[in-house]
């Protein structure tokens, strides 16, 4: 073997997806190897890098070029030219110092290379093939997303509540849990919920990360809040498109719940209650003054907490109530309106099968909207041709488009709206079943704060009365209950 003539061997594998059917590493090494030693030649050194050829900057390229340009080797094997070079920069290192002498030969088990204008030539055909090759992939990738788009596929992971079609490749609400996602719309809609309250609806309700099935993060909460995927439309680098799928709520849901989120800006912080979680709630059912609470230790050590009016300038004969009665008075609340775990899912179906069913019978199309969606989808099309032939600016182009997509959008949600007039019930009913399936955990649940907040939303005009709690159902339960052959639930 020549000692003299040292070589240095570069091996790459990218992680690219034109290059999934490259040799590994591994085996690039052995067959170069292999190589080397049939040609008689020593290796000086190794060089394994796994970065993208497409760019220049490869660190550990770079580093053999410089060990080259230093005279540490006068030839480097590879398995091929294209691991050497994928981009114009990089190829024309290589071919200039085989022109300047500090580079004498290249070596390749599957390419034929000889330092003659011959052989030259013909390594720069094999450079600007594998340029062309990434080129020509790249181009056709973004054709293919650029297709994507114009149909209304948003190229990416569904959000939550939404799941990805695998077989016809498109985005379907997920049957498990768009219902959930559509009522923590409809909750923070209310202005009656912090984000951290909506993150704790969402786990009593069952709703976690799909991926690790843990509690939603309050910025993942945030971001669902704020993701018009929601209502039809979908954002993708910095650009707003219509979507093919089926939209969980409408677009006058999603403004009104973007409203809140900025007048709130950040979630505020509630005032200490010190531990009293249904202060605030009751006033007294006799003469109508708020209720305080208040707590006590016995010289034994005991803690004794209770409710009480507070009596505050009239005769009042009300007596306390402890907080142990009262809790277990609000259990037993709970217990009425559960709805038992297994009755959820059929009951569920069965009001989608109702919905599609009355859909079905009383959908009609109104022709004045049907024109006006055409005529702006005829703009949303002359725009794009304008902004080809450069009659107005991309940043133009993209307003324009986002103004005439979400018109589009409420001309769709007012169609919707005129077929949807004889299932004006269904929504309350399934807000109905999905808090009576949320009481299920709250039965058991020590947090006052989500008991608390399930007791303003079942109802109002909260009141203590003889040691007794009463109120009033909202409108939508009783709405809900009217309609419901479960009534029973009621109590």
């Amino acid at each position: 073997m020549n000692q003299t003539k040292k070589f240095f061997l570069y091996a790459r594998k990218s992680t690219d997806e034109a290059e999934r059917q490259v040799l590994s590493i591994e085996a690039q090494l052995t067959e170069v190897r292999e190589f080397a030693q049939k040609e008689g030649v020593f290796i000086a050194r190794e060089f394994v890098e796994t970065k993208s050829a497409k760019k220049p900057g490869r660190d550990v390229f770079e580093k053999m070029i410089s060990g080259v340009e230093k005279g540490e080797a006068m030839g480097i094997l590879a398995w091929h030219p294209d691991r050497l070079a994928r981009n114009a920069i990089d190829a024309g290192k290589i071919i200039n110092l085989l022109d300047i002498g500090k580079l004498e030969t290249l070596k390749f088990p599957t390419f034929w290379f000889d330092k003659t204008p011959q052989g030259l030539f013909m390594l720069s055909i094999a450079f600007g093939q594998s340029k062309y090759y990434i080129d020509n992939l790249s181009e056709n990738i973004k054709r293919g997303l650029r297709q994507k788009l114009r149909n209304g596929v948003y190229p990416g992971f569904a959000p939550i509540g939404y799941t990805n079609e695998l077989r016809n490749h498109t985005i379907i609400k997920d049957p498990e849990n768009w219902q959930l996602v559509a009522k923590l719309f409809e909750e923070y809609a209310t202005g009656k919920y912090t984000l951290e309250q909506i993150q704790k609806l969402a786990l009593s309700l069952g709703l976690m990360s799909r991926r690790s099935k843990k509690t939603l993060s309050l910025s993942r909460i945030q971001r669902m809040l704020s993701n018009p995927f929601y209502y039809g439309l979908f954002q993708f680098k910095n650009e707003i498109y219509e979507g093919n799928h089926e939209p969980i709520i409408s677009k006058q849901l999603f403004e009104k719940v973007q409203r809140i989120m900025a007048d709130r800006g950040k979630p505020r912080k509630e005032k200490p209650n010190y531990g009293f979680g249904f202060l605030g709630i009751f006033k007294c059912g006799e003469c109508g003054r708020s209720i305080t609470a208040e707590q006590h230790i016995k010289k034994s050590g005991l803690v004794f907490r209770h409710y009480r009016c507070t009596k505050k300038n009239v005769d009042c004969s009300q007596k306390y109530v402890s907080e142990k009665d009262l809790h277990l008075q609000i259990n037993q609340i709970f217990q009425k309106v559960a709805l038992p775990p297994e009755w959820l899912s059929p009951i569920l179906a069965k009001l989608d099968e109702e919905e599609k069913e009355v859909s079905q019978k009383s959908r009609s199309f109104a022709q004045n909207m049907e024109k006006e969606i055409s005529e702006i989808e005829n703009k949303v099309s002359r725009l794009l041709d304008m902004q080809l032939e450069n009659e107005i600016t991309l940043a133009e182009y993209k307003e324009k488009k986002e103004k005439l997509l979400n018109q589009k959008t409420d001309l769709k949600q007012k169609l919707s709206d005129f077929g949807r007039k004889g299932n004006y019930w269904l929504e309350p009913m399934r807000n109905f079943i999905l808090s009576a399936h949320q009481a299920n955990s709250l039965i058991h649940s020590e947090n006052l704060e989500e008991k608390r907040s399930f007791l303003q939303k079942i109802g109002s005009n909260w009141t203590l009365q003889n040691k007794n709690a009463s109120f009033q159902p909202q409108k939508e339960w009783a709405l809900a209950l009217s309609k419901s052959q479960f009534s029973v639930w009621s109590g």
